[in-house]
């Protein structure tokens, strides 16, 4: 049972990391962001990269702040799935 859990962790730790992807690339696209589509996306991903944006200006027209954001997003994936996969074992023990 704790190993669906934590697979399940996984897989939605996996599709943001996909729809953050998704809403950079989208955003050289002129009109992404007005489809229906596009404003999905950003809404979900936008309070995350927002943070991000607070803090990182931007070098002119290139956004560094994604970047950022990614490198950072990956290590709270690790640091929060290995917290869940330690609180699993203890409770299955």
């Amino acid at each position: 049972m704790s190993s669906y859990i934590l697979q399940f962790g996984q897989y939605v730790f996996e599709a943001y990391y996909w729809l953050i992807l998704i809403s950079i690339f989208g955003s050289w696209l002129p009109h992404f962001q007005s489809t229906k589509f596009g404003i999905w996306i950003t809404k979900l991903v936008e309070p995350y990269l927002g943070f991000f944006r607070r803090f990182i200006p931007s070098l002119g027209p290139i956004d560094i702040s994604p970047i950022v954001a990614l490198f950072i997003y990956r290590y709270l994936k690790d640091f929060a799935l290995e917290g869940l996969r330690q609180s699993l074992n203890v409770i299955s023990v």
